[in-house]
């Protein structure tokens, strides 16, 4: 037990750096507390004390405005950071090493007991601040939901899923996933499930075709010059200017 509470408490030190010390952790840390709650829930809960389970559920949602089920599976070093808002659902399950911001949710898209109702999130997956992960499926290990991002598929291991509904951004590399053990998996973490640099890939498609329109345009105009040159005449409809501004439309697109 207190082997496990040490862990948790070098993790946080370790991930949060406005953490400063062992003891400001354990007693200011609501995602802390929520944890160990959860653990005596859910040690309960497995045990067939279904209400003991649910009321010291109660008690830790209601003093640390985290809500997780005695039922969910919560993995070692999960770090639950600031916290306030977060709903984990009974069928949860949390791999080691995940990062949680506030206004997560967890939740399931099915009324049928006894089924696989909540998402399984890998090791070392992040997730960014009010995102919404919904459904009985994976989020491999290493990936990254990004803040606000409402996920309904499955995200593969290293991936970056943004936008609602939440596509992939990134497809991730083949790294380890024990992001304890390996020192460049760590160096890669990104808080919120950010990453500089990455766009959406409906921009990027959206750009894509932008660029392809201007630049038909511009041969369109060389061919139409190169014909004028050689006494081909040209309808005047052909001539005149559409209005096509492929700077205006990139700047309404960003």
């Amino acid at each position: 037990m207190f082997r496990r509470l040490r862990e948790d408490v070098a993790n946080v030190l370790e991930r949060d750096p406005a953490a400063r010390s062992r003891w400001e952790v354990l007693t200011c840390y609501p995602g802390m507390h929520a944890v160990l709650l959860h653990r005596v829930a859910h040690a309960a809960w497995g045990r067939g004390l279904h209400w003991v389970g649910r009321f010291v559920s109660h008690l830790g949602r209601m003093l640390t405005g985290i809500e997780i089920h005695p039922g969910a599976t919560i993995g070692r070093r999960v770090f639950i950071d600031h916290g306030m808002g977060v709903v984990i659902g009974e069928t949860a399950e949390v791999g080691d090493d995940c990062t949680i911001y506030q206004g997560v949710t967890l939740g399931g898209t099915s009324l049928y007991r006894g089924t696989k109702r909540h998402p399984t999130l890998g090791r070392g997956v992040v997730v960014g601040a009010g995102a919404k992960v919904l459904g009985g499926f994976e989020v491999g290990d290493g990936a990254k939901i990004g803040s606000n991002a409402v996920v309904i598929k499955p995200v593969p291991a290293g991936a970056t899923a943004v936008g609602n509904p939440a596509r992939i951004v990134d497809a991730g590399k083949d790294e380890s996933p024990d992001v304890k053990a390996d020192a460049p998996a760590r160096q890669a973490f990104t808080a919120y499930g950010v990453t500089r640099d990455l766009d959406d890939p409906l921009v990027k498609a959206l750009h894509g075709m932008i660029d392809h329109a201007a630049e038909t345009d511009r041969r369109l105009r060389v061919l139409v010059e190169r014909l004028a040159k050689a006494g081909i005449p040209v309808d005047d409809a052909v001539l005149r200017e559409d209005g096509f501004d492929p700077q205006k439309l990139g700047k309404m697109v960003d």
